[in-house]
């Protein structure tokens, strides 16, 4: 428990803030250097690299050659900038791509950047260092001012009037909005305004960083305490569009194994063999779906990575085997602390080939961790890495397909809790300090992992799961929010936390349903679980003497709401893959806050409490006990209530039911939303039919399209072509509907001709006619005390549906 003593003023240890002096003074001369432009200054330069025609590389150097080198975070690596005109005029150096240009003042120096169209995007108003150590960056903002991303963050959505460190931190407690540093650094920030195009900054320094948008009402700062000021400006227009403009330079996320969208249920721990296979049984016996069982530490022998404890898990193979046979897969944890013991062979070859962390004396660094006195593998060092990823055949020989990292930030039970900072890593022979580059450690722990199970699993995708992570870990990893509590209020932060998130890049996300420390209440997991079937990741997950949280644990109620939202979970599949694939091809979010897709409404801009799945599906969670009813706010158009199909005009608020074992989820017309029939698991055999769902704007004209994708949802054959494209098309008028299905692309084996129910919903009256175009064969009927109009089409390939109404 912390006291007042936290406040002390002048306490031993305390940072203080550091006098600001130094400044680039006048421009003296501009020199090109390899497509780059430099402008020298009086007392430092800077490079300007456009790294894309919307993207442009804005790096603070002292001395006459600047380190370009890039941090493992940006896909591009180091290669020279795309072609710039550089012009000088009315006392101006103007540096101009396609889409952006630096507007670069001369006495003293100053910096504008502006789209194509003369729009200020990012206006500097100071750039200052101490001793060339702490650099702090300042840029204009407004009373209009919005500001979003910054990863994994407490607060409200929009963060404005807060300020942040970048610092990986293993904190156990308190998740309140006074921790400003958890787990995940990714310092990236997004400027919007209201009728203005928005724009992203991309900081790439991986130590210990901080961004205020507290302080000062007229400018945000970003700083740097050691390492360079090394930004990126990432054009718009829309919010939308800096989010893809952050995946272009971080890397996509990666595609997923469908296995690990599924449910998921995990504790600290399961303890033995028979528990998890007991675990297992039971959602099957229940007829809960479920694709995931987690062990935690305690399968380990006394705590060391890639063992097996004999006498709790004496037949791992037979567990793993009987578990694929009731259609899961097993997740274990593996940490980076490798016990320090000369008989353990991990050890043993980590000390004789020079892989763990050391100090410049030459000293391994040995923290203390789960397994007591440890080491830690240097991942900068790519043959460390390498190492590291092929003792994961470990797990693979015996049929895992998932692994999850922990306690990567790196944690350590010292008084700094992590590395010490003058450890040096060898990053390929370009040497860094834990100081400089803590940040990139359960980054680069997570690739390891990913690379090494990649290679090792004969062409399947592997699943990672990651505590820690830097700028661009969802090229390799999911993250989950880290130790939250059992708490409504932990339920209501999560929701901002994965949205913004999302915003950071980062779109296979999510919290512990339930939270993992505490007690949770029956209410509590009904509620979260209720959330949960509607956000990327999937788990519930509790802490070793807390209640258990497994769905039946809370009575009959609670296991029937459970077992309703997780196999509405299943149900939707088939467009939450397609959200999967958008994300992965796009770097969109799959759920989004309402301001990405309504930027013009201003009621949005700080709407914490709801989401939306896609573009079509809004979500209004209850997280707070004994609500009935909650109000939901309806961005403009039309929305449907999915439970009861009540017809609400958007722009406004509206008051929801919402008792126990339901929680309010809106359609907007025009939703295309496919679906599936109720699976155990994602790798139960279907019945080959697809439903779809189209929510009809009932007589208004109403237009609505969706991207499906199927592919095996295993393998990588999707990248050599082994995928199928379904585009829907929905055009709704006062006389008729219409709807079309194309295949954008088919390379799939199996046929693609099957059953395709339609489900048309808000149909006022039966139609006169349904007909197809092409050829399909479509039956119908319409009930009209539910206003739906049914069609089954059975089609070869593409086809067109019209209804005359």
């Amino acid at each position: 428990m912390l006291t007042s003593e936290e406040i002390l003023p002048d306490k031993p240890g305390d940072a203080k803030e550091t006098a600001i002096y130094g400044t680039i003074g006048a421009v003296v001369r501009i020199d090109e250097m390899n497509g780059d432009t430099i402008v020298r200054g009086e007392n430092a330069n800077v490079l300007f690299r456009f790294v894309r025609d919307d993207i442009v590389r804005v790096k603070l150097f002292f001395g006459d050659v600047p380190d370009t080198a890039v941090t493992p975070a940006i896909v591009e690596g180091d290669r020279p900038g795309i072609q710039t005109t550089v012009e000088e005029k009315d006392g101006q150096i103007v540096i101009s791509s396609g889409q952006l240009r630096a507007e670069i003042g001369t006495r003293p120096f100053s910096l504008r950047v502006l789209n194509a169209n003369g729009v200020v995007l990012m206006d500097e108003q100071s750039i200052a260092w101490d001793g060339k150590t702490q650099v702090a960056f300042s840029a204009a903002k407004s009373a209009e001012s919005h500001f979003y991303g910054l990863g994994e963050k407490t607060g409200f959505l929009d963060k404005n009037g807060e300020r942040y460190e970048m610092w990986n931190s293993d904190v156990y407690e308190p998740h309140v909005q006074d921790t400003d540093a958890l787990y995940q650094s990714i310092p990236f920030l997004i400027h919007f305004e209201y009728g203005k195009p928005a724009y992203g900054l991309l900081l790439d320094n991986p130590g210990r960083t901080t961004f205020d948008m507290r302080s000062r009402e007229d400018r945000y700062t970003v700083s740097t305490q050691a390492g360079e000021l090394d930004l990126y400006v990432l054009g718009g227009p829309s919010l939308k569009d800096v989010v893809m403009r952050l995946t272009d330079l971080t890397g996509k996320p990666y595609m997923p194994p469908l296995w690990s969208i599924g449910y998921q249920q995990s504790r600290y721990s399961y303890m033995n063999q028979e528990e998890v296979l007991d675990i297992a049984r039971t959602f099957r016996a229940k007829q809960i779906p479920c694709d995931v069982i987690y062990v935690d530490i305690h399968y380990m022998d006394e705590y060391r990575v890639f063992t097996w404890d004999e006498k709790r898990f004496p037949k791992p193979l037979a567990m793993i085997a009987e578990l694929k046979e009731m259609g899961f897969e097993l997740v274990p944890i593996v940490d980076p602390g490798v016990k320090k013991d000369p008989k353990y062979p991990v050890y043993v070859e980590g000390v004789k080939n020079g892989y763990f962390c050391r100090k410049l004396e030459g000293d391994i660094f040995i923290g203390k961790v789960w397994p007591g006195f440890s080491t830690f593998p240097d991942f900068t060092e790519d043959s460390v890495a390498e190492w590291w990823g092929d003792h994961h055949r470990f797990y693979i020989k015996q049929g895992i397909r998932g692994i999850w990292n922990d306690m990567n930030e790196p944690s350590v039970f010292n008084e700094s809790k992590t590395m010490d900072l003058d450890v040096v890593h060898s990053n390929n022979g370009k040497p860094k300090t834990h100081g400089e580059w803590h940040n990139l450690y359960g980054f680069l722990m997570s690739k390891a992992t990913f690379e090494g199970m990649r290679r090792n699993m004969d062409g399947e995708r592997p699943f990672v799961l990651t505590r820690a992570g830097y700028a661009g870990i969802q090229r390799y990893a999911t993250v989950w929010t880290g130790d939250n509590r059992s708490f409504w209020e932990h339920m209501a932060m999560s929701i901002p936390m994965v949205l913004n998130l999302g915003m950071s890049g980062i779109a296979f996300a999510g919290p512990d349903v339930g939270g993992f420390s505490h007690h949770a209440s029956g209410e509590l997991v009904a509620r979260w679980t209720q959330m949960g079937a509607y956000i990327p990741f999937f788990r519930n997950h509790s802490a070793i003497d807390t209640t258990r949280q497994e769905p039946w644990r809370f009575g009959e109620q609670v296991e029937a709401i459970c077992r309703n939202y997780i196999g509405e979970r299943y149900r939707l599949l088939p467009y939450l893959y397609s959200l999967f694939y958008e994300a992965h091809r796009s770097g969109l979010p799959i759920v989004r806050s309402l301001v990405m897709e309504y930027p013009e409404d201003r009621n949005v801009y700080n709407v914490c409490d709801q989401f939306l799945l896609g573009e079509s599906l809004l979500i209004a969670p209850v997280y707070r006990p004994g609500v009935v009813s909650r109000a939901v706010y309806l961005p403009e158009g039309v929305w449907y209530d999915e439970r009861s199909g009540e017809r609400f005009e958007g722009g406004k608020h509206v008051l929801a039911d919402a008792p126990l074992e339901s929680m309010p989820v809106f359609a907007k017309a025009g939703a295309i939303v496919p679906r599936q029939a109720l699976r155990q698991s994602t790798g139960e055999a279907s019945n080959g039919e697809l439903s779809v769902i189209v929510h009809t704007g009932g007589g208004e004209r109403t237009s609505g399209r969706f991207v499906q994708y199927e592919d095996d949802g295993r393998t990588y054959a999707f990248e050599s072509g082994a995928y199928r494209v379904r585009e829907w098309r929905f055009e709704e008028t006062e006389e008729e509907l219409k709807l079309a299905c194309g295949l954008a692309h088919d390379g799939l084996a199996d046929d693609a001709a099957q059953a395709i129910v339609l489900e048309f919903l808000h149909v006022a009256a039966k139609p006169r006619e349904v007909a197809s175009v092409g050829g399909a064969v479509v039956e119908w009927a319409y009930d009209s005390d539910k206003r739906v109009l049914r069609a089954t089409v059975r089609l070869e390939n593409a086809f067109e549906l019209v209804i005359r109404l």
